[in-house]
């Protein structure tokens, strides 16, 4: 029976220096949620998609985003057929398991919006007909920081709100950039992944991981978090009930794949940035003064963590 190491084991055989990103993708997967992977161009956002979605033994498509893009061309179509004299529906490439969004931030708000109802509900509507999502569902989507102003569009908060994690992918250490060269030197962007889990594995991995224990101390202390976001003066928009919905889960799975039964604090903390900084957004005040990051790191050290030993 394949295990959460021998998933993480092949991963991380396969690409150098990317363990914190891919354990937030599986715990991404095991709550149907989303991942934004955003860094400067080159630094293996696309692979890291397609290698994490080659190890699971699903469907996986992808459309790399533009702005001619339509949203039938991910959603979906009703077509005519002259020989049948019918109207066929014909699903979109959103109808798989996961689905990478490359450079979701080229395509323009119309067909962004696209993906807000298969995000949020797991479903998508064509022509009035509403389609049911193949469990599991997630979407991987990337976007470059350096290009906001080069013909792009910014996800707007309310889809901000669906991605699960946003994760920011730096440059590799002085000695994983060498393990780089030295492995991928001669054939780069080659990089073999064998498909060990189904549908089935997921499945029964997000199950034992909803059974794990949240202490009540623990929920108030996510809730004494997102509702300090709320009141805080730099922030001109706070973290959302949707937002302390995914910090909790998020926290369980944690715990789940690091092998416990129970959630700590340190979940919590760990889980915090990447479920988080992409939901708030600075005041004018604020983004003279301080950054996003800074801002979360003052509530987070302002609220008192419950002792480990209660939990």
């Amino acid at each position: 029976m394949v295990t959460i190491n021998d998933f993480r084991n092949e991963l991380n055989g396969a690409v150098i220096g990317r363990e914190k990103e891919f354990d937030l993708m599986l715990i991404a997967l095991l709550q149907q949620g989303h991942v934004l992977l955003e860094s400067v161009p080159g630094s293996g956002k696309t692979m890291m998609a397609k290698s994490f979605a080659n190890a699971f033994k699903g469907e996986f498509k992808r459309v790399q985003f533009t702005p001619d893009v339509l949203p039938s061309d991910v959603t979906g179509i009703r077509y005519f057929n002259p020989q049948s004299q019918e109207f066929i529906l014909k699903a979109g490439p959103v109808s798989t398991n996961i689905l990478l969004a490359d450079e979701i931030n080229r395509a323009t708000p119309r067909t962004q919006s696209s993906l807000l109802e298969s995000m949020e509900e797991r479903q998508v509507t064509i022509d009035g007909e509403t389609i049911s999502l193949p469990t599991p569902f997630m979407v991987i989507a990337t976007q470059n920081p350096i290009e906001s102003q080069q013909g792009t569009f910014p996800l707007p908060a309310a889809q901000l709100d669906r991605f699960l994690f946003k994760l920011n992918i730096d440059y590799p250490s002085f000695e994983e950039e060498h393990e780089i060269l030295r492995q991928y030197g001669k054939n780069p962007g080659q990089i073999i992944i064998d498909s060990i889990i189904d549908a089935q594995t997921v499945g029964r991995w997000a199950a034992e991981a909803a059974e794990v224990k949240v202490h009540a101390d623990i929920e108030k202390y996510i809730l004494k978090i997102v509702r300090a976001t709320r009141e805080h003066p730099f922030l001109e928009l706070g973290l959302s009930s949707r937002a302390a919905l995914a910090i909790l889960q998020a926290s369980r799975t944690k715990a789940y794949i690091e092998g416990r039964d129970y959630v700590t604090p340190d979940d919590v903390k760990n889980i915090l940035p990447p479920a988080a900084l992409h939901r708030m957004e600075l005041s004018t005040e604020g983004v003279l003064t301080k950054t996003i990051d800074e801002v979360l790191d003052e509530i987070t050290n302002s609220i008192t963590a419950p002792l480990e030993a209660t939990v």
